[in-house]
């Protein structure tokens, strides 16, 4: 995906505080917490977290539970002292599970492996590397386990670009373009994870919709495809079910409830543009055929500078599904 100097040395950045002999850092409603800055040059390799939550806790068994804790815990990611984050995305849609509901999967750049998050794009940093998470949630206070190890190297080339993690969200009528990123920097796009939902129940006509892929300019896009299920490299409305392939899957598919969790990584297949990208996927059916859905999704690039991502917005255009399946009850007889 990047081409990379050989390391010099290995570090991890960490909550573990071996002085307290606490692991985690517990941040409260509206509150956030930064781990120590990385220092660089150099490059995040592999970034691991957990937090609880969304599950019944043994251990505190009158906690509330709250699986919209997965998309109130903000991520952000700030690269040589950026006053803004270059990623910025709630954790649920950051890892591919957008849907504020949890599922197992093990891809090669990301996924949620039985409880812990994980991502392993390469993020080169030349002066510092900051990751700060954020607790959006109203009333629960979140603990926060992360592991984030880094590899030092002598020097990046001049043209190393930097890891972008953009995040978007709403509800569409129809058949509106679901715009999923824009940039006006040089670069290359290397995927997304995306989770919609209809508002009628037993409805994924929001698949219908084709990427349109808009570079450098052009009025016209210069890539078009056949379908969204299609851009995922499924079928049929992904009629066989959940997947997980290394670069692409559905960890999420529940067709009663017009729900699907969504993630493809491009490789060799990544798309370049020098001056500017912008994507959608917009549906070819007339709009009497079409029904209200909401989305949520996180698109991944590098880029030749460090740009702003687009900030999360408030809890009422953030929590957008129009229903969550159950998880655990909040106490076990």
């Amino acid at each position: 995906m990047l081409h990379l100097p050989t390391p010099t040395a290995t570090h991890q950045l960490t909550t573990f505080d071996p002085q307290e002999r606490e692991k985690v850092v517990t941040i409260d409603p509206g509150a956030s917490c930064s781990l120590e800055p990385a220092q660089g040059p150099g490059f995040l390799a592999k970034l691991w977290i957990t937090f609880p939550g969304w599950f019944w806790a043994h251990w505190e068994p009158e906690r509330p539970v709250d699986q919209a804790v997965l998309k109130t815990l903000i991520v952000k990611i700030y690269v040589d002292d950026a006053d803004t984050p270059q990623v910025c995305a709630p954790a649920g849609d950051l890892f591919g599970l957008g849907l504020g509901e949890m599922s197992s999967f093990a891809a090669t750049w990301l996924g949620v492996s039985s409880g812990g998050f994980y991502l392993g794009f390469p993020m080169p940093f030349r002066s510092s590397l900051r990751i700060e998470f954020e607790n959006r949630h109203p009333t629960m206070t979140t603990k926060v386990f992360c592991n984030a190890l880094y590899q030092s190297v002598a020097a990046l080339d001049d043209d190393t670009p930097y890891f972008h993690g953009f995040f978007a969200t709403g509800r569409n009528s129809g058949p509106e373009p679901l715009e999923l990123a824009s940039t006006n920097a040089r670069g290359r796009y290397v995927g997304c994870t995306l989770s919609c939902q209809g508002e009628k129940p037993n409805y994924l006509s929001f698949l219908e919709a084709p990427e349109y892929v808009y570079l450098d300019g052009r009025d016209d896009p210069t890539i078009i495809g056949t379908g969204m299920e299609d851009y995922f490299l499924g079928g049929w409305y992904f009629r066989e079910g959940t997947f997980a392939g290394p670069d692409h899957g559905v960890p999420v598919k529940d067709a009663l409830s017009s729900s699907v969790a969504m993630y493809r990584i491009h490789t060799w297949d990544a798309i370049h543009f020098e001056h500017d990208f912008r994507m959608t996927f917009q549906t070819p059916w007339s709009p009497d055929r079409l029904r209200p859905f909401a989305h949520s999704s996180v698109a991944f690039l590098y880029l030749d500078r460090p740009e702003p991502a687009p900030a999360v917005p408030g809890n009422d255009d953030l929590l957008c599904w129009y229903r969550t399946r159950p998880t655990d009850h909040q106490s076990i007889p």
